[in-house]
């Protein structure tokens, strides 16, 4: 009996060993992995299943070079970029805080009047009272970060709808802003000041502008090395191709932007565009690297989802609208620059209406959770880059408001379309 039972009968030995479990695949991990053409796969998944990004931005500013080039061939030209350039800083900062606020699926209406403020303040305390100067522009930004936040509180706190309360402030802080500026109708910025710099300092020396370069290409390379090397605990690397190109894209781009010397009326590298990318690569860190940025995003998406993930979405409201308004009395300060002080009506005309506009023709999405920071610089550049084409062309204001209003439109049809499509695709 003990052989009988050593001995396997044939139904035994005919059965197969159960398989081994196959571990699910992450599809991101093949894109990767396949290099350049995985991505390329992506792409074309991404294209046909609504996820446009920011593809529409870049070929509408491609256009726009092209046809205004044609038009006229100084469009190009390094003092028309730098103009661009200068235009796009002070309204792009303030964009910014728009795409933050966006992401949450809500509006900021009072931008316009806090940069207004942020501008009062500084000029008061620095021209009228003699402050230093440096701290009367700490104080500025201040005043609108503290001014965010009170918003924000009114919103997250109570539960004033935020078109009521912006609206309010636009109101309230506009006054206040009048009152501050007492009995003068401007303050004009004094010579030598940190706000008439804002705008109005270029580094000549091309060395400043090829050093910029080798430094953002550089960071960016670098960038991509350690996020490859982060990945690589989870399995999931970033295939050396795909770096090699993205690299690559820099410096190509930058070639045709830091040779002043060969260009007609070349100025340099203006310090607002410095400033500007400054502040949307830390935003664009805080949007996608931390965890308070994935918390926008979260609640922008459902904010009832995400309270019950253990999210404190009243403390994310609060600092969302904080970050809007210490952007916008920022930008304050680069507008006062431009206009040459701060006046009774800083901030308004449609200064409101071109921030928000740049956030959205840039690629943020109306309806909160779909959106990033670099929309501010995309969007910025379609409506400034409209602007100058038309000013060389001798085109009144007026037809430049009906073609901005036109693109604003095309971008709100085009992220309402993307949207459904992604519905319909099971992706939305």
């Amino acid at each position: 009996m003990s052989d009988l039972a050593k001995t396997p009968t044939s139904t035994d030995s005919d059965t197969p060993a159960p398989a081994a479990p196959v571990p699910a695949v992450d599809p991101r991990l093949l894109v990767r992995e396949e290099g350049l053409a995985g991505y390329w796969t992506e792409f074309k998944r991404k294209m046909r299943g609504g996820e446009l990004g920011s593809l529409p931005v870049v070929i509408g500013l491609i256009v726009i070079a092209v046809v205004f080039q044609l038009k006229n061939d100084h469009f190009l030209d390094a003092s028309s970029l730098a103009n661009i350039a200068v235009f796009t800083s002070g309204l792009g900062i303030m964009a910014v805080g728009i795409v933050f606020v966006l992401l949450l699926g809500e509006i900021d209406l009072s931008v316009g009047s806090v940069a207004g403020m942020g501008a009062a303040v500084w000029a008061v305390l620095s021209v009228t009272h003699g402050l230093n100067d440096w701290l009367a522009v700490v104080l500025a930004v201040l005043t609108g970060l503290v001014i965010g936040a009170v918003h924000g509180a009114f919103f997250a706190k109570i539960g004033v709808p935020a078109f009521v309360v912006t609206l309010a402030g636009f109101l309230g802080w506009s006054g206040l802003q009048i009152w501050l500026m007492g009995g003068e109708g401007s303050i004009n910025t004094p010579e030598g000041s940190v706000v008439e710099d804002l705008t109005g300092h270029f580094f000549a020396d091309k060395a400043a502008a090829y050093g910029l370069a080798a430094v953002a290409i550089l960071a960016y390379a670098a960038s991509l090395l350690l996020d490859s090397k982060r990945r690589k605990a989870p399995r999931c690397p970033r295939a050396v191709s795909a770096i090699v190109l993205r690299t690559a894209v820099v410096p190509s781009r930058g070639r045709r932007r830091v040779r002043p010397e060969r260009a007609r009326g070349a100025r340099g590298l203006p310090l607002a565009l410095v400033l500007f990318l400054a502040v949307l690569v830390i935003a664009d860190f805080v949007a996608r690297r931390t965890t308070f940025g994935r918390q926008v995003f979260a609640v922008g998406g459902n904010a009832e989802a995400a309270r019950r993930a253990g999210i404190n979405v009243d403390r994310v409201r609060i600092t969302v609208f904080a970050i809007s308004g210490m952007l916008a009395a920022f930008g304050g300060l680069f507008i006062a620059s431009l206009s040459g002080g701060a006046t009774k009506s800083l901030g308004g005309g449609n200064t409101l209406m071109m921030v928000i506009a740049a956030a959205v023709i840039g690629g943020t999405s109306l309806f909160g959770g779909r959106g990033k920071v670099w929309s501010a610089l995309l969007g910025m550049l379609v409506i400034q880059s409209i602007q100058q084409g038309l000013n060389l062309l001798g085109m009144a204001s007026e037809i430049q408001y009906m073609i901005t209003g036109a693109v604003l439109l095309a971008a709100v049809v085009i992220d309402s379309v993307s949207r459904r499509t992604q519905k319909s695709a099971g992706r939305a």
